[in-house]
C-alpha cells in the first residue's frame, strides 16, 4: 500500500487556501477573514502554532459560516475541482496504484470529489460534518497516526510520499518515504 499526503505533493498548491479564494469570489464577505486565515495557516504550516491552537481559534466561525453555507459550499466544491483538476501533479498518474491512500488535512467535503475523480478510493483527512459545522476528526501532523490506524489498523505502508516534514509522524510507518518538491521526487528513505 502506498500513501500520499495530498496538498503539495500530489496536488499543486494548497487545496484548503485555494478553496477558500475559490469561494472567497463567490462570497465577498469572507474577506473579514482573510488575513487572519492566512496568518494562522502560515504558522501553523511553519510549527509556530499547535493544532489546537489553530482550531480553537476559528471553530466557532467556521462552524456557523459552513451551517449557513452548506448547500452553496457543496455546489462549489464541483465547480472548484472542474477549474482545478489539471493541479494534479502528472507523476501520480504514472504511479497510482488501486490501494493507494491519501491521507491529508484536507477536510473530507474537498477532498472526497477529486479522489473520486481521479479513482482513488482510500481517503483519510479531517472530517467534517456540513449539516452542522462541526469538525468531529482532525487528521493533522501526529494525529495522521491515530487517523491512519483508525481507518488500516493493520496494514504496513510500502511507500509514503509527502512534501513536508510536518509528516515526520506518519515516516517510522513506512519502508520508503520520498519527499516532493514541486516535480521532482527524492527518496529520504
Amino acid at each position: 500500500m502506498n500513501v500520499y499526503d495530498f496538498d503539495e505533493t500530489i496536488y499543486n498548491g494548497e487545496s484548503t487556501l485555494d478553496f477558500f479564494l475559490y469561494y472567497f469570489r463567490k462570497d465577498p464577505s469572507l474577506v473579514k477573514f482573510l488575513p487572519s486565515v492566512i496568518k494562522e495557516l502560515y504558522l501553523y504550516k511553519r510549527e509556530k502554532i499547535s493544532l489546537d491552537e489553530f482550531i480553537d481559534d476559528y471553530a466557532a466561525v467556521v462552524e456557523g459560516y459552513i451551517r449557513e453555507h452548506k448547500s452553496g459550499i457543496e455546489k462549489c466544491v464541483n465547480d472548484f475541482w472542474d477549474k482545478r483538476m489539471k493541479k494534479i501533479k502528472p507523476f501520480y498518474a504514472e504511479i497510482q496504484q488501486e490501494d493507494d491512500v491519501i491521507v491529508s488535512a484536507s477536510p473530507d467535503f474537498l477532498l472526497k470529489e477529486i479522489c473520486s475523480r481521479i479513482g482513488i478510493k482510500n481517503v483519510v483527512c479531517t472530517r467534517i460534518d456540513l449539516e452542522t459545522g462541526k469538525l468531529s476528526k482532525p487528521c493533522f501532523r501526529e494525529a495522521k497516526i491515530d487517523c491512519f490506524r483508525e481507518a488500516y489498523p493493520e496494514c504496513e505502508i510500502d511507500d509514503f510520499y509527502t512534501d513536508s516534514m510536518n509528516d515526520k509522524f506518519l515516516m517510522p510507518l513506512a519502508k520508503r518515504v520520498f519527499l516532493v518538491k514541486g516535480n521532482e521526487i527524492k527518496q529520504i528513505k
